[in-house]
Formats: structure tokens, sequence, C-alpha cells
């Protein structure tokens, strides 16, 4: 008897979230969870939310995961500090920046933490689209070649 080919489980991005405001973190945690739910393969995410940067701090230290979602406005440490501490930190997987601030806000905020050579997928007005999350989170969802499983192979996304 033939069984039936086995498909590997899909790959589990992990991602970070770290936001003061409780309300995005979770309409984010839902927008992955549909994104993956609908990619093709679809694809898991593995999702942590953080309301602290100096937690969230702590936690990349201990498990890094492929992608952070950092808004750029929050209290005590704001997303430039955490930004410069995930780099100084070694962090490398790829970043998205979020932000209610002018895009001229955003544009700078992007160079510096780039400057700081940290992967930055681009800088996004809050709040984010599922359209514009979707599109950014693209070359984490396409597999690198035919019949490989996607490496995590992170690009900046332009124009935002």
């Amino acid at each position: 008897m033939d069984e039936p080919a086995k498909q590997a489980p899909a790959p589990r991005i992990r991602v970070l979230l770290l936001d003061d405001d409780h309300f995005m973190l979770e309409l984010l945690s839902d927008m992955l969870a549909d994104i993956g739910a609908a990619a093709s393969p679809p694809a898991g995410f593995e999702v942590r939310a953080e309301s602290d940067a100096r937690r969230a701090l702590a936690s990349l230290a201990l498990d890094a995961p492929d992608l952070l979602i950092c808004d750029l406005s929050m209290p005590d440490m704001d997303g430039i500090e955490f930004m410069q501490a995930a780099a100084a930190g070694g962090f490398g997987g790829g970043v998205m920046l979020l932000s209610g601030m002018d895009s001229g806000v955003r544009k700078a905020a992007e160079r510096l933490a780039k400057a700081h050579g940290l992967n930055v997928l681009g800088a996004f007005k809050k709040p984010i689209s599922a359209q514009e999350l979707q599109a950014a989170l693209a070359a984490l969802l396409l597999p690198d070649s035919p019949g490989q499983e996607n490496s995590y192979n992170l690009s900046p996304v332009s124009g935002k």
C-alpha cells in the first residue's frame, strides 16, 4: 500500500511584537494569523507580544526571533533606543518599524536602524494595513527556490 506523501510542517516564523498599545498588539497578532493561514503553503507565525521595551530586549537576547515588529513611540525606552540596543546585542533578524509619526520621522528611524546594521524591511505608518503587512512579509512566506524550505531570506521593502 502506498502511503500518502507526508508534507513537512510549515516553517514557524518567530515574531516579536513590541508596542505599548495592547490593542495594536492584538491587531497585529490577528493579522499575522490570517496572513499565515492564507499563505500557500500555509505558514505559521509564533508570536510573542510585548508592551515593555526592556522586557522585550531581555527576551530578544534569550530567544531571538526571525522578525521584530517595533513601535517607535513608547514610554521609558523608545523604538530608536530599542533598535540601538538590539543592534548592539547582535540581532540579525528582520525589522519592521511602525509609527503614527510623520513620514520624515519614520524614514530617519529607518536610516538610523540600517546604519546600526539592522535588516530593516520598512518603516510603516500606524495602523499598518493587512495588505502592507502581507507585502512586507512576502520574503518570509515564499520559498527561496522550488523544493527548498524558506530560509527567511529577508529583504527590504522600499517605498514606505
